[in-house]
C-alpha cells in the first residue's frame, strides 16, 4: 500500500482544492474559533498553528460540494498524534447528513487511519465508488486517544475532473 500511497498524487491526480464550492462547505460541531477553514484551505492548512477542532464531542461532520463533477482518487488527512482522526467515513453525493441519521447510509468507503496515516499520508479510496462526484461528505467518528476533542490539520483530496 505505502508504495501505492506514494505515487497517488503522480498518476494525473490533482489537489481538487480550486473545484471545491467555498459557498456550501459545511462542518458540523467545529469550534467555532478554529473552523473547517483552518484544514482545508490553501495556506491556511498548511500552517501547523492552525487546525479544526472539534466542539461538543470527537465527532465532526464535515460536507464539501464542488462547482462540477469529479472522481475522487485518493484523501490525506494531516492531525496531531493523539487528537488526530481515526475513524474516517466517506459519502459521495449526500446531501443533508446529519449525526442523527449519518448512521443509516453506508459509507462509499470507510477507512481508518493508523499514527502514520495522520501525518498525511494519502489513503487511496475505492476509486469506483468515486466516479461521479458532485459532493463529499466526511464524517470522522473518533480520534487516534478516544479524547473529546478531534484536531485536524490538514485534509487533501486528490483526483480528477
Amino acid at each position: 500500500m505505502s508504495a501505492d500511497s506514494a505515487t497517488a498524487i503522480q498518476r494525473n491526480q490533482v489537489d481538487l482544492l480550486d473545484f471545491i464550492d467555498w459557498t456550501g462547505v459545511e462542518c458540523l460541531n467545529q469550534n467555532t474559533s478554529h473552523s473547517i477553514s483552518n484544514a482545508l484551505k490553501q495556506g491556511y492548512r498548511e500552517d501547523e498553528g492552525l487546525n479544526l477542532e472539534s466542539d461538543a464531542d470527537e465527532q465532526l461532520l464535515i460536507y464539501i460540494p464542488f462547482m462540477q463533477v469529479i472522481k475522487l482518487h485518493s484523501i490525506a488527512i494531516k492531525g496531531p498524534e493523539e487528537e488526530g482522526p481515526k475513524t474516517v467515513k466517506l459519502f459521495a453525493n449526500k446531501e443533508h447528513m446529519g449525526f442523527s441519521n449519518v448512521n443509516d447510509f453506508p459509507p462509499s468507503d470507510s477507512i481508518v487511519l493508523s499514527p502514520d496515516n495522520v501525518k498525511g499520508k494519502p489513503e487511496i479510496l475505492k476509486y469506483v465508488k468515486f466516479q461521479n462526484v458532485r459532493s463529499l461528505t466526511i464524517f470522522i467518528e473518533d480520534n487516534q486517544s478516544g479524547t473529546d476533542i478531534t484536531k485536524v490539520q490538514k485534509i487533501v483530496l486528490y483526483g480528477t475532473t
